[in-house]
């Protein structure tokens, strides 16, 4: 039909634009770094309940482990934690790299990537190969938003796989979602599901019935 010619030639214009990604079936939009905030902005956002659920965290830490810290303001605070602290750091989120990088104690690795300036990560199949090569003991992953059912969103589809790598790579996943991400704030794409999680921290504000899936999933649910 000609309509349908008409409307694959706009997608793949569009493509070609980089205004989206084609996908089977559709395609996706995609954000230019423009529309992103900045992550120093986003950092000193809710930072009081990022601190806190930081803090839980930094309690289930002990010298000599091995962790993985996904990008994320939140992680970026348990990196602040964890100065001083005997254990292997594993990230592709270069504010946590300039946390932890003059701290002795910590042994730091940073994987490889192309850079996303605006939110100071590493993204790309040099990340997700890096990653397929590890087996770390502790991920503690970060979420734009979760939703109602208890699926963790990102909003930058280029993060995702590399989320997804991540959590392949560790034998216990930790979610650190504040209040704010609950149910399903922001996001474009899901990473995983609540059986994928092995335990939640929040915020005690966080929405109960979304904490009731998590529960019923068999997380460990601590708040705060």
């Amino acid at each position: 039909m000609v309509w349908g010619a008409t409307a694959r030639r706009d997608l793949d214009a569009l493509g070609r634009a980089g205004r989206l990604t084609r996908i089977y079936g559709g395609a996706l939009a995609t954000g230019r770094a423009g529309d992103e905030r900045p992550f120093a902005a986003v950092a000193v956002d809710d930072l009081a309940d990022k601190a806190a659920v930081a803090g839980r965290a930094a309690q289930l830490v002990a010298d000599g482990d091995v962790l993985l810290l996904d990008i994320g303001t939140t992680t970026l605070q348990l990196a602040k934690l964890l100065r001083g602290r005997e254990v292997t750091v594993v990230t592709s989120s270069l504010a946590v790299f300039d946390e932890l990088r003059d701290d002795p104690a910590v042994t730091l690795l940073l994987l490889g990537g192309r850079v996303r300036r605006n939110y100071q990560s590493l993204v790309g199949f040099l990340t997700e190969t890096s990653l397929r090569q590890l087996h770390v003991g502790r991920l503690f992953l970060g979420a734009s938003g979760v939703l109602p059912d208890g699926g963790v969103l990102d909003s930058t589809e280029v993060e995702v796989p590399v989320k997804r790598a991540m959590l392949a790579a560790a034998h216990q996943v930790v979610l650190l979602a504040t209040a704010g991400k609950f149910p399903g704030a922001t996001g474009l794409v899901r990473v995983c599901g609540p059986r994928d999680i092995d335990t939640l921290i929040t915020n005690d504000t966080s929405d109960p019935a979304t904490l009731a899936v998590f529960r019923e999933a068999d997380v460990e649910v601590l708040t705060i």
